[in-house]
């Protein structure tokens, strides 16, 4: 291992064709295979499961259109008929997508990872809710022209003398609660127990507006194949989300009796939690994934927690969790034994992501717990692997002292930067009276020469990720090579 603060020594790696090739770790029996062609393969399966969400979209429309859904178009009622109707199927549909994004399923989750997935999902929300407004303000309207009625007497005729559309109207108004609570601004004022609490309404949403649909929606009457198309995907979608976000983890948990083993105070105000069970490696998880923790302790076990794993994986997990929050405070109090729920193992920040022989893990904060995950286990051979840490002040740094034992016995180079933070955006030190004032994107480059080379995986705070990010932009990395995992929600 090399510790450096800002200075750079020649490095001599083993010389490696383009295309495909394999590595072997430390482990006899691991191997890693990198090249172009494995991008191309993670590329082809998100493009598969992309097309997927598309043709859930797409198949109810193209039936209405197929029926003559756009026949008649003679006046006003007709066309607010016709914006009504493709309101409902497109946002239906959508809505459905929208929850299969965090139902946790396995093959899903694998492809695109929960990170991108909640993405996804947080971009949908809005889009979602102003369909279903459109459907039910275009209702209104619509019956309003056809009876010679005000669009309030309507409104108030049609929720009086169908439960059903009481229901949903009931349903749209939790689902705008949802949304209101998902915006950035509200987030910041939202503790994140109280955030999971209200997205808990959604699924109440959901359920109190299905029997409108099928009890009154023409669509859905006069085609029985449409009908059968939209209760299968709503078996689809219910028995993933309670399998595999409630009922899968606690079977799981039952039958490996999975509790703590050891609770241990790190530096930092950080603290590692170390989980064992009967068989726990059939998890399967990988160093840099994350689980979401549920402990089964009073004032906890009702709302789990994202956390990644700290440590390669072997017979036991463990965690190394900062005390930033309602519950994390209360990491440090557990007690050896405590049962916990495991639902997991999540995200792509791994080693199967990776297609370039160089590795550049930079990380910051509590983000060093994936990143020593990773630094321990990555198939690699002398110098392929370089490890930045951005801390305050070494003698108060989580993991450190793991970090270097890793480094100097699998021979990565290690960059440790301290200092004070700049006073605007940045994510290095602020640089010394004196010093050659150079852009970040240059000194990040001056610390890690083979940059351009790597596959980068950036692990911190939101803000100091982002700062990472401009600085790889800079540097012209293409988003192919760079893999995110932030400490936000």
């Amino acid at each position: 291992m090399r510790v450096f603060s800002r200075s750079v020594e020649t490095r001599h790696f083993l010389s490696v064709g383009r295309n495909t090739y394999t590595m072997a770790s430390q482990t006899p029996t691991k191997h890693v295979v990198l090249g172009s062609g494995r991008l191309l393969g993670i590329q082809r399966k998100i493009d598969a499961v992309e097309l997927l969400g598309w043709l859930a979209v797409l198949i109810p429309v193209l039936s209405y259109l197929a029926d003559g859904g756009l026949t008649n178009l003679t006046d006003a009622s007709r066309w607010f008929e016709v914006i009504n109707r493709l309101s409902a199927l497109i946002g239906t549909s959508m809505l459905l997508v929208h929850m299969l994004l965090i139902a946790r399923i396995p093959w899903l989750e694998k492809t695109l990872g929960l990170d991108k997935l909640t993405a996804h999902h947080k971009r949908l929300g809005k889009p979602v809710l102003y369909l279903l407004v459109l459907h039910s303000l275009t209702a209104v309207v619509s019956y309003s022209i056809a009876d010679s009625v005000n669009p309030l007497t309507t409104l108030i005729d049609l929720i009086t003398d169908y439960p059903q559309l009481l229901l949903a109207t009931v349903g749209l108004v939790l689902m705008i609660v949802v949304v209101i609570s998902s915006i950035r601004a509200a987030r910041r004022r939202l503790s994140y127990e109280t955030w999971y609490l209200i997205h808990l309404v959604s699924y109440v949403a959901v359920l109190v507006a299905i029997p409108h649909q099928f009890e009154l929606g023409s669509e859905l009457l006069s085609s029985p194949w449409l009908n059968g198309y939209f209760i299968a995907l709503y078996l689809y979608v219910f028995a993933n989300v309670a399998w595999f976000r409630s009922l899968h983890p606690v079977v799981a948990s039952l039958v490996m009796n999975q509790r703590i083993a050891q609770v241990k105070k790190e530096a930092n105000r950080t603290t590692s939690l170390t989980i064992t069970g009967r068989r726990i490696e059939r998890l399967g998880v990988e160093a840099g994934q994350f689980f979401m923790l549920r402990v089964m302790a009073k004032g906890m076990w009702w709302r789990p927690h994202p956390f990644s794993v700290s440590a390669s994986p072997s017979k036991e997990i463990r965690f190394t969790i900062g005390a930033r929050g309602d519950d994390t405070a209360k990491i440090q109090d557990l007690k050896p034994g405590t049962r916990v729920i495991l639902e997991g193992p999540f995200g792509v920040f791994s080693e199967a992501k990776r297609t370039k022989q160089h590795v550049t893990l930079i990380a910051a904060g509590i983000g060093i717990a994936p990143i020593r995950a990773l630094a321990e286990s990555m198939a690699t051979e002398p110098g392929d692997i370089t490890v930045i840490y951005r801390v305050t002040d070494t003698s108060d740094a989580a993991l450190l002292d793991e970090v270097k034992r890793i480094c100097q016995e699998r021979e990565h180079y290690l960059f440790i930067l301290t200092g004070s933070r700049p006073n605007g955006p940045g994510f290095m030190p602020v640089q010394l009276a004196g010093e050659r004032q150079q852009p970040e994107f240059e000194r990040l480059l001056t610390i890690a020469p083979y940059l351009l080379e790597s596959d980068v995986y950036i692990c911190g705070p939101a803000p100091w990720s982002e700062s990472v990010l401009h600085a790889l932009g800079k540097l012209r990395v293409p988003n192919d090579y760079i893999h995110l995992e932030e400490f936000s929600w």
